[in-house]
């Protein structure tokens, strides 16, 4: 399949979302932001602190993985409340874990690098601030492209795989 075709299929999917749909990934996505960015302190906040300054970067990256993320959190979300249950695929799992991976890193990506405990304690303040410090936008990068695909994963299978409702799969019109 070639690539305009592809995300033909991937805006026709987001084209076919109900208002249920994009509500959720409004939610899914404000709480993903407030989340990273209040652990993080790219939302200054007084119940956690920085001692590195947040970098010109983290903010692009905070958005657009909180955009993702949330389209992604709403592809599980069915367009009706009513009917049967969707099968969770194979693929769709793996799509899952992919976001969830790209979420965490993301996280990673524009945290303070000597505020990560698991940093810290792995390296040291030098290492973390240097190392793990060097090694954020790399994560940013791949946290981004994980969510990417996880997402362009799951919206393909909207359109090859579409749920229907319990009434219209039993050619039931109402």
């Amino acid at each position: 399949m070639d690539d305009a075709r592809r995300s033909n299929n991937v805006l026709r999917a987001l084209s076919l979302w109900t208002r249920r749909q994009w509500l959720a990934a409004a939610g899914f996505t404000g709480g993903f932001g407030l989340l990273v960015g209040v652990s993080t302190v790219i939302i200054p906040n007084s119940m956690f602190s920085r001692e590195i300054p947040t970098l010109w970067w983290d903010y692009p990256v905070w958005i657009v993985t909180s955009l993702l993320a949330g389209l992604l959190a709403a592809t599980y979300v069915r367009p009706t409340p009513v009917g049967e249950q969707a099968k969770v695929t194979k693929r769709d799992a793996r799509a899952g874990r992919t976001g969830a991976v790209g979420a965490v890193l993301a996280w990673f990506a524009v945290g303070c690098p000597v505020c990560n405990k698991l940093a810290l304690l792995a390296l040291g303040y030098s290492g973390a601030l240097h190392g793990f410090g060097a090694a954020q936008p790399f994560l940013a990068v791949l946290a981004i492209a994980l969510s990417g695909i996880a997402l362009v994963v799951r919206l393909r299978g909207q359109i090859s795989c579409p749920v229907q409702n319990a009434a219209s799969a039993r050619g039931v019109h109402v």
